[in-house]
């Protein structure tokens, strides 16, 4: 059951909103004042603020300003102010919404709504794309498009190339022989020896190295293999 804080000073509107909430399934809290908003949103489980811009003691602009300070989940401002610059202003601070009161329940809730589903998108995403990239200090690799960033500069790779890469970075500071890369990452469909293991090796370090002949990322092991180094 997702979390909704509504910060609104008005307790006849906010139990107006809460009751709506519920009735869609929402569990509700309301803080009556900027101190006490503040206090609940930075709280484990929330998942979604409505803030009323013009509160007493602090104010909806400043709550905004330090929520962001500390978290990303959706805030939806309301008020009463009309002014674009108002609406300016609290978008720049990072509400991700701006509801000019009077305004329709029914409205907010499926704000609410649109709101929460786009960041658990947003939210599955990101969480996607952290599973499908190794990092190594300045190496990056993107599984899905098997692009290969170095210092954040792209560097083409042989289809061979970015699967031994992938391969060492999978396996940081473990030494492989040639042997067993050439098993690993030729696998039953290649036919050669593990020379083509210290070939590839030699061209990834030109590729990836800032000096190839004193390589900081792929290590050799004299009489075993090679590393790589994190």
């Amino acid at each position: 059951m997702k979390r909704i804080l509504i910060i609104e000073d008005d307790p006849v509107i906010a139990e107006v909103q809460k009751d709506y909430l519920e009735a869609s399934g929402f569990k509700v809290d309301i803080a009556v004042n900027g101190e006490e908003g503040l206090e609940k949103a930075l709280e484990e489980g929330v998942d979604l603020i409505i803030l009323d811009l013009m509160l007493p003691g602090t104010d909806g602009f400043e709550i905004c300003r330090r929520i962001r300070r500390e978290k990303n989940i959706p805030i939806l401002m309301v008020s009463a102010k009309k002014e674009d610059v108002d609406k300016i202003r609290g978008l720049g601070l990072g509400a991700d919404d701006y509801v000019t009161k009077p305004f329709s329940v029914g409205e907010l809730v499926a704000r609410v709504k649109a709101h929460l589903s786009r960041y658990e998108r947003l939210t599955a995403e990101a969480r996607a794309k952290e599973r499908n990239e190794i990092r190594v200090r300045g190496i990056r690799i993107d599984r899905w498009s098997r692009k290969v960033f170095v210092n954040e500069r792209e560097i083409a790779l042989t289809s061979k190339e970015y699967d031994l890469l992938l391969f060492l970075l999978s396996h940081p500071n473990r030494v492989f022989s040639k042997e067993e890369l050439f098993e690993k990452v030729w696998g039953l469909d290649a036919l050669g020896d593990s020379a083509t293991v210290t070939v590839h090796i030699s061209k990834l370090r030109e590729k990836i190295e800032a000096d190839p002949s004193n390589p900081q990322y792929i290590e050799t092991i004299w009489g075993v293999g090679y590393r790589l180094n994190v």
